[in-house]
């Protein structure tokens, strides 16, 4: 095989074992280790250091326990709150902007996005939500080492001998840019956490929040077009398997079945990810689209098993993603004809 067949294969075993394992023990907020486990292995690395496994938990804990430190502004002094709200999620797209891991700058969002969010509501809730995110980033670190150790590299034909080139050395982002494209993803996100902010039902669209939140580090590209198609793909392409999923189930409501739809779904979505020694150019759109898919489709199957209202909230969390999607094409859009426009204007001054 070659190393994209490798890396395909290995998506879709450490994504299905991931999921199997998580709803197998349905612990709350489970969905979170097989679609951050998707998310490390769409990206062409080598298994994770134990330092980089430490510093994604660290990452995530960091964002969490410091939105819980934005709760008292948040109550006592609602505007300084909002302020202090807006530049930390600010800088998780500044960092992304300048060349950061979107998978980092992703669980950075999200982490400060429901902190806030659901704290504001229910502080003992936001710790048990806390803790289940905590809990499924550290066993979905545990199983991207599990994929890498059962489909390992090794097993690729077209490696070359000896030790890794040197990668060149990377250019240095234009910080104009990356300021404004961190300013146009603090646009996508910030309203619509401001809505959960002041939900009293914000615990029961943690999906969303964390669409909303990749969403804005999808945005991080510059050009308006291109950003806007990736957005509407991404929703598509999670949205329809995500119902397809649910209409099987329907049909064969066993977790094997579950298991092996996503394992074939990976299989399909990895084909459009890794190409070569890399990735396709349209990387970025299959993964947040496999992401969708994975937050639309587990906790509906959770509900499900919970003898809850299954159908009305899969529906529900539906509707409010092709919102949610069509409010961030919009800013993208909006957003950046102004900023053409104040370009012209200089220009002509």
């Amino acid at each position: 095989m070659d190393i994209a067949s490798v890396r395909i294969l290995r998506l879709a075993f450490g994504t299905a074992v991931s999921l199997w394992f998580s709803q197998a023990v349905a612990w709350q907020m489970s969905f979170i280790t097989p679609a951050l486990t998707m998310f490390l292995l769409a990206l062409p690395l080598p298994a994770p250091k134990l330092k980089m496994g430490i510093g994604i938990m660290a990452v995530f804990a960091a964002a969490v326990y410091g939105g819980l430190l934005l709760l008292p502004p948040l109550e006592n002094q609602p505007m300084v709150g909002i302020i202090l709200l807006a530049l930390a999620l600010y800088y998780t797209f500044y960092f992304t902007a300048r060349g950061g891991s979107a998978a980092l700058g992703t669980l950075a969002t999200a982490g400060i996005a429901i902190s806030t969010a659901i704290g504001t509501v229910n502080l003992d809730a936001v710790l048990t939500i806390v803790n289940g995110f905590a809990l499924g980033t550290v066993i979905a670190v545990l199983f991207v080492w599990v994929a890498h150790a059962f489909i390992n590299d090794s097993l690729a034909n077209d490696l070359p001998a000896g030790p890794p080139p040197k990668p060149p050395a990377a250019q240095p982002p234009d910080l104009a840019v990356a300021r404004r494209s961190a300013f146009r993803s603090l646009l996508i996100i910030l309203p619509v956490g401001l809505f959960f902010l002041f939900s009293s039902a914000s615990a029961t669209y943690i999906p969303v929040m964390i669409k909303v939140a990749a969403m804005a580090q999808q945005a991080t590209n510059e050009q308006s077009q291109l950003a806007a198609r990736s957005l509407l793909l991404s929703t598509v392409i999670g949205g329809v398997a995500a119902i397809i999923g649910w209409q099987l189930l329907s049909i064969a409501p066993t977790l094997g079945v579950y298991t092996m739809y996503v394992a074939i779904v990976a299989l399909v979505v990895g084909r459009q990810i890794f190409e070569g020694r890399g990735l396709r150019p349209d990387a970025d759109t299959w993964s947040y689209g496999m992401l969708t898919m994975i937050v639309i489709l587990a906790p509906a199957v959770m509900d499900s098993q919970l003898g809850g209202p299954a159908n009305a909230k899969f529906l529900d969390r539906l509707w409010m993603f092709i919102l949610a999607t069509l409010y961030a094409v919009g800013t993208v859009y909006i957003f950046d004809a102004f900023a053409a426009h104040r370009r012209k204007d200089r220009q002509a001054v």
